[in-house]
């Protein structure tokens, strides 16, 4: 029978699991009943159990529920935020900022926890031989209700510690178990299959209707995929970082013939592997030390982490002791193995697929593996990283839970629910997006407006409902430039989360490659909560007491032609309101403007249309995709995707003004009237078309406008000061 023990001496917070039995549920890991998540997922003494339980309940609470009636939740220190009047999310990434350095871990955290790991697991207490087993670090308690399993397959060392700098934020949305498998160990390639097949095909049982991830590097992502292929019915999502597949053309295999006749040199031949597989080290130091933090706190991470390459080579002899020269070739002959089986079995593969390719992998030819897998994979999606090496997951920038919600492959069921399913960015992941666009809310610098309930229009927006459901409908500037200080407005002053709804082309993978831009360019949309248009997203937005928002002119707005600026083409029948009534949803009409202060369309759809080879290229886009309103009128439903040329011209500012709420509550008998219905329908769009003139007006007279005086003003005041606008 199996026991549950605290292993203190093998790894700091970890689970070690038992061999297999003839138990249906021994699947090489501890035989625990399903009835306790904390019990399942943690191993420890008593008294750490209070302690990691109360925290671990405390996370839970916090995570649970994030967006509560369209807004995300306020944690119990909300007092002094309300002092310095600012809403908790915008405080949070203040700290994030000042403690990301110190909460991090290192590059030589991980190799001296490395080093440890492997000291004592040879050392006896934990058995440097053994089966494969799995363990689950305690960091990693899962913090939501229903999380996933993630299995994490490692690549050819078998540690097990690749997702160490991953554990904290997969930990608060899967429930993690990593494959260890001993030095000593010599189970084949089948064998493992077969060990990560019956963990599979277990907890599938006990939770039929809950997926299951294989996240695997190099061999690890060889394993997932036999795994899946073997097993058809079993609810997979795959995520394969460098995937080793491409083993025959990578530059491991000829080590297999040296390493039989020259048994004696692996101290040199395993620290150059290792320090291939870590990439540029030097410029992960940088990268480590220079982003986004003062000079002081820039030079001292610099060296921190430069005293850490001094030791590296230290650390590598150290794993280079627990591979003699017969484990190294066991295991490249095990990779062999593993590309062969796996490659042959592509076919089975009906799994959905996340491929991580890395443009600096030094062992295998990632980037173009990735491309053939992305092409032969029926479900499969592709994330390319240019600048990463080998060891994706270690490396500072990368964020594998954001890559998994990006990517839209983060679910707690059977198939995607874009409501339910979603996770509102975290603190450090909203930073990231938000840093990567400084320069263009610098060069915007928006004025939001709203209407108060006195009647007095303010700046800022103090008069945007608080509860939902609420539905924000307006004008859809060029190209959407107004979507990003929008949604980020709202998030930092109101700790509101707006959901967007968008067209349906930002999450279909395309038969013809290169006709748009890469999905993974829209990760950031799909991480800010935007959600497929379609009347159950809608429907269930509304019904989750969501903040939504809704564009009616949709692509034909944002690509419109030359001379159409500010000009609504909504389509003739009311296709929200009717929802907005069923919920009591408040609408609120809003207008932006200043698209024609920063380009022009001079190459527009009529232009592009009269050239034949583009004209085919656009007709040849649009057989990609289902229409978005198969019932709407004319050209708003029927609008070709296609690109527009802009002249850019001297930036100047963005103007937003959210107008009077519109009340449906208390309405729902109005559901049955489709003139009143449609009435509605006009007074929104009127609303609409009244605060554009409203702003258009008004801009004339803020001495604000311009870029220079704007960079004039900040030179003075610091370029984190509000710049001024005209009276309202």
């Amino acid at each position: 029978m199996s026991t549950v023990t605290t292993v203190g001496s093998f790894f700091p917070s970890v689970r070690c699991c038992a061999p297999p039995s003839t138990s249906p549920l021994s699947n090489g890991r501890l035989k625990l009943n399903h009835v306790s998540n904390t019990a399942r997922r943690l191993a420890v003494s008593t008294e750490q159990a209070i302690s990691t339980e109360t925290t671990t309940e405390r996370n839970e609470t916090t995570m649970r529920n994030h967006v509560s009636n369209g807004r995300l939740k306020e944690s119990e220190e909300g007092e002094g935020m309300k002092e310095k009047q600012k809403n908790p999310y915008a405080l949070e990434l203040e700290k994030t900022e000042m403690e990301l350095r110190s909460s991090r871990k290192s590059l030589e955290d991980y190799f001296e926890e490395s080093k440890n790991f492997i000291a004592t697991s040879d050392g006896g207490g934990g058995g440097g031989g053994g089966p494969p087993r799995w363990f689950s670090p305690l960091e990693c308690g899962s913090r939501l209700d229903n999380s996933p399993l993630l299995l994490f397959l490692p690549g050819i060392d078998g540690i097990g510690l690749g997702l160490g700098k991953q554990h904290n934020t997969l930990g608060k949305i899967f429930d993690i178990w990593c494959l260890h498998i001993p030095v000593k160990d010599r189970t084949s390639f089948l064998g493992l299959v077969k060990l990560i097949e019956r963990t599979v095909r277990s907890e599938s049982y006990c939770f039929p209707n809950r997926p299951i991830y294989l996240a695997g590097e190099s061999l690890g992502a060889c394993l997932a995929l036999a795994v899946a292929a073997r097993n058809p019915d079993v609810d997979l999502v795959l995520v394969l970082a460098n995937p080793a597949t491409s083993f025959e053309k990578s530059q491991l295999q000829p080590l297999i013939p040296l390493l039989e006749v020259l048994p004696f040199q692996h101290q040199l031949t395993i620290p150059y592997m290792l320090s291939l597989m870590t990439g540029d080290s030097l410029r992960m130091a940088m990268d480590n030390a220079v982003k986004g933090f003062p000079l002081e706190q820039t030079i001292g991470g610099l060296s921190q982490d430069l005293v850490a390459m001094s030791s590296y080579l230290n650390l590598l002899q150290a794993l280079a002791n627990i591979l003699p020269t017969e484990t190294l070739l066991w295991k490249l002959q095990m990779l062999k193995t593993a590309s062969a089986y796996a490659n042959s079995r592509l076919h089975a593969v009906k799994s959905q697929t996340l491929v991580l390719s890395c443009g600096r992998d030094q062992l295998l030819p990632s980037e173009e593996e990735g491309q053939r897998l992305y092409v032969a994979l029926p479900k499969c999606e592709i994330r390319k990283f240019k600048d990463s090496g080998h060891f994706l997951f270690l490396e500072h920038d990368v964020d594998l839970a954001n890559i998994i919600k990006g990517a839209s492959c983060y679910r707690r069921g059977k198939y995607l629910d874009y409501i339910s399913d979603y996770i509102p960015p975290t603190p450090p992941e909203f930073k990231k997006l938000y840093d990567s666009n400084r320069l263009f809310m610098l060069a915007t610098s928006p004025v939001m407006l709203s209407y108060f309930q006195d009647g007095k229009i303010v700046r800022g927006l103090a008069g945007v409902p608080s509860e939902g459901p609420v539905l924000y409908v307006g004008y859809h500037m060029l190209m959407g430039f107004e979507v990003v200080p929008l949604i980020s407005n709202f998030l930092l002053e109101r700790n509101i989360l707006i959901r967007g709804i968008t067209h349906p082309m930002l999450y279909v993978k395309l038969k013809k490659e290169g006709m748009m831009p890469p999905l993974q360019q829209f990760d950031v949309v799909r991480t800010m909560g935007a959600v497929p248009a379609s009347g159950s997203n809608f429907y269930k937005l509304m019904s989750s007491k969501a903040h939504a928002l809704l564009y009616p002119g949709g692509m034909r707005e944002a690509f419109h032609r030359k001379g159409e600026e500010y000009k609504l083409f909504w389509p003739e029948k009311s296709e929200f309101v009717r929802m907005a009534f069923r919920f009591g949803a408040k609408i609120v009409p809003f207008g932006v403007v200043g698209e024609d202060d920063f380009g022009e369309v001079v190459f527009d759809y009529d232009d592009q249309m009269k050239i034949p080879f583009l004209r085919d290229y656009i007709k040849g886009l649009s057989e990609e995709f289902v229409s978005l309103r198969t019932e709407a009128d004319g050209e708003v439903g029927q609008q070709d995707p296609h690109h527009v040329g802009i002249v850019p011209k001297f930036p100047g500012r963005f103007y937003y003004y959210f107008g009077k709420p519109i009340e449906t509550e208390g309405r729902r008998q109005e559901l049955r009237d489709r003139e009143k219905a449609h009435e509605l329908y006009l007074h929104v769009k009127s609303e609409v078309e009244n605060c554009i003139a409203f702003l258009k007006e008004k801009r004339e007279s803020d001495p604000y406008r311009n870029i220079l005086t704007r960079l004039a003003y900040q030179a003075s005041h610091g370029f984190d000061a509000e710049v001024p606008t005209f009276e309202i």
